[in-house]
């Protein structure tokens, strides 16, 4: 099976989906500009036209509002925004509008919108272009929350979310841009909602989110070395969530660490630390270890982004922590 990085499995699944579809069009500021959407949309333009690939003016509110719209129309817009940042300025045309009108219309109308929200972390980007808002999105209720982790969920998650009927917040983050793996050329879905395990263990699970699986298949392999057996779990799904698969686990392993490369307070973490106290409580040998971002705005300055940003190590010393309790 060939490789091909995460951002050409994205470019992949829109290529294939808009080619099987003709209602499927691409929209966004900078869909065209490599600076802003890395190789992710290469060729779409050329191949597609100005009509099913748009590049917009720097508009979030008025262009989120069009691809809702269209999508109650029928259409099967898939909307970039390249600075997930943003997204914040179109807020009332995701969360009052595209999550709320098939329900309000007694499922008599379909809002099949995918939100393509690029995480752009580091780089000095600072507070207002590197921020990570799943949680703002996973709260709302109408909404599926995604976030692939390898380039066979970048596609195959994608493909799933343009075909869903439901609108979908689709995360990448542009970290994993050039992360290679094998992935299959023809068309197919990763389902929504389950998660996978990328390796088996037996004293801890960890349950991780977008780069963090990666930095925590790596802690995995160094905690080896220490006799220390972990299982990771790629959530891939936030929204819903695989709980059968996360209880399971920690049924299991007994102690649970959860890597969100997001803020503490509120988050994706929070979540899943509160069901698993409320349904596996008597499971746990251990407090349960949350590593996330620090509850401050993102530094501009490279020496304080190496602090601020977690990575294996971090995962390691969160799972060191609750190994000796």
């Amino acid at each position: 099976m060939r490789k091909i990085t995460y951002a050409q499995a994205i470019k992949e699944a829109m290529e294939q989906m808009m080619e099987k579809d003709k209602r499927v069009f691409l929209i966004g500021q900078g869909v065209t500009s490599p600076w802003y959407v890395g190789d992710s949309c290469e060729g779409l333009l050329e191949r597609f036209g100005e009509k099913r690939v748009i590049d917009t003016p720097v508009s979030e509110a008025a262009v989120t509002g069009v691809a809702a719209g269209a999508a109650m129309a029928g259409m099967k817009p898939v909307l970039v925004h390249p600075r997930m940042d943003f997204m914040f300025l179109a807020m009332d045309q995701i969360v009052n509008q595209a999550a709320n009108w098939s329900y309000m219309f007694g499922g008599e109308v379909n809002v099949s919108l995918v939100i393509r929200g690029i995480i752009n972390r580091g780089g000095e980007q600072a507070a207002q272009h590197s921020q990570a808002i799943q949680a703002m999105f996973f709260h709302v209720p109408g909404l599926k929350v995604v976030m692939p982790a390898t380039p066979y969920d970048a596609k195959g998650l994608l493909t799933a979310a343009i075909q869903d009927p439901n609108p979908v917040i689709y995360i990448d983050d542009r970290w994993l841009y050039d992360l290679e793996d094998n992935v299959p050329p023809k068309i197919y879905k990763v389902p929504i909602g389950k998660g996978i395990i990328r390796k088996r263990g037996k004293d801890v699970t960890i349950a991780a989110t977008s780069y963090m699986v990666q930095e925590a298949i790596k802690a995995a392999k160094n905690l080896k070395k220490e006799k220390i057996d972990v299982e990771v779990i790629d959530l891939r799904s936030v929204k819903p969530l695989d709980e059968n698969l996360l209880f399971n686990s920690v049924k299991k392993t007994g102690r649970l660490v959860i890597a969100d490369a997001a803020w503490k307070t509120g988050g994706i973490g929070a979540e899943i630390s509160a069901q698993i106290s409320e349904n596996l409580l008597k499971f746990l040998k251990a407090p349960i270890k949350r590593v996330t971002l620090p509850d401050v705005p993102a530094p501009a300055s490279p020496a304080l982004e190496k602090f601020y940003y977690p990575n294996e190590v971090n995962v390691i010393k969160a799972v060191k922590k609750i190994i000796r309790i």
